[in-house]
């Protein structure tokens, strides 16, 4: 599927990857890093002590997972367990946990369970899982996201946190949990994923009946907008439901809003804006939402015709070999991978930096083309 030359370009960057988490490894021990500070370029802030249910707290521990899996060296092993035993406290607090409990214990947790088969890591899955399931509305038949004055809420970013509930329902075959992971994708794919393959970011619901209210811009750039890393998590989360569920309206909506995004991105050499909808100035980018794009037309590719894969390979190096060469750094003074990565529009920080989700999608995307990851999701 892969061609030979793309295959040698991800062992080179794996290569690098490998040196350079590392040396990042090495000097964290068990911290959680989240953003390389401004001034120091380093990973300063320990996320564990500064906000324990932060909802990006188990990216690094994916990544550590990824690559002992892909490496067998034991630091990335090590540290992956570090920082699980370290998101205990999140369960202690819980005040603050949300949908995004998927993200936290998939890439901790359960990642650890599918390698070691460790009870404890078991048991710590299960417990999110029935976290996120204790969400579900079933009047309104979706999981709400976020906390507060938020009933209704529903955000896009969720669809890459259900896979948490297939996981549990395949581990003690409880149907329930498919169930709710089902009403939930349904209720996106009906009324936040646009016609056109462009998506809402979010979707505020009637918690008491279910109806639609409004689809507000959140972190795009206004509402009718199109923000990108809103599509690459409803590309690869749609993708992640087919998987689990073979359902073909699932793939067919994953595609659909596969083939918006790379209309969009191969306008602007293979990386994304942060919204799709925006002004041209300023003109904004966000590598996070190219890198977990491509992760999802891997995902896709694995499930279409033989003629229909080399539109999404294609795509997905494209996108990973740019963003690499734009925004690659490999010098091991500065943490973090791959920079570029926005977390909102209009946000006045965390704008063009290194963000730990955009490196792990990076490095997934790199192992995936080398078959060498481990399916987290």
């Amino acid at each position: 599927m892969f061609k030979e030359e793309d295959k040698q370009w991800a062992t080179k960057i794996l290569g690098k990857i490998d040196g350079k988490l590392t040396v990042e490894a090495n000097r964290l021990g068990g911290k959680i890093p989240y953003i390389p500070d401004e001034k120091t370029k380093k990973y300063d802030e320990d996320m564990v002590k500064k906000d324990p249910v932060w909802w990006c707290n188990g990216f690094w521990s994916g990544m550590m997972w990824q690559m002992y899996h892909a490496t067998e060296n034991e630091l990335y092993k090590k540290t992956a367990e570090m920082n699980e035993e370290a998101l205990d406290k999140a369960f202690e607090i819980y005040t603050g946990l949300h949908h995004d409990v998927g993200f936290m214990w998939l890439h901790t947790a359960v990642a650890n369970f599918r390698l070691t088969e460790n009870e404890r890591s078991k048991a710590r899955g299960l417990h999110a899982a029935h976290l996120l399931a204790g969400r579900y509305n079933p009047r309104g038949k979706f999981i709400r996201s976020w906390n507060r004055d938020r009933a209704g809420w529903v955000i896009i970013d969720s669809m890459m946190n259900i896979p948490l509930l297939y996981w549990a329902k395949k581990t003690i075959g409880d149907p329930r949990f498919r169930f709710i992971a089902e009403d939930h994708a349904d209720k996106v794919m009906n009324n936040i994923v646009r016609n056109d393959g462009s998506v809402a970011h979010i979707g505020i619901f009637d918690p008491i009946n279910g109806e639609l209210l409004e689809t507000p811009a959140g972190q795009g750039y206004a509402d009718g907008s199109s923000w990108s890393r809103g599509q690459a998590w409803a590309i690869y989360g749609f993708a992640l439901s087919f998987y689990h569920t073979k359902k073909e309206e699932y793939l067919d909506t994953a595609k659909r809003v596969a083939h918006y995004f790379i209309s969009e991105v191969s306008k602007t050499n293979w990386i994304p804006v942060v919204d799709f909808r925006s002004p041209k100035d300023p003109l904004i980018f966000d590598t996070s939402a190219g890198v977990c794009a491509a992760c999802g037309f891997l995902e896709i590719s694995k499930h279409v015709p033989e003629l229909e894969k080399g539109l999404y390979v294609e795509a997905a190096i494209n996108i990973l070999k740019a963003t690499e060469e734009n925004y690659g750094i490999w010098d091991n003074e500065q943490d973090g991978l791959i920079g570029g990565a926005t977390a909102a529009y209009h946000s006045d920080y965390w704008r063009e930096v290194p963000i730990i989700y955009s490196d792990y999608f990076f490095v997934e995307g790199i192992l995936r083309v080398l078959e060498q990851d481990i399916f987290i999701w």
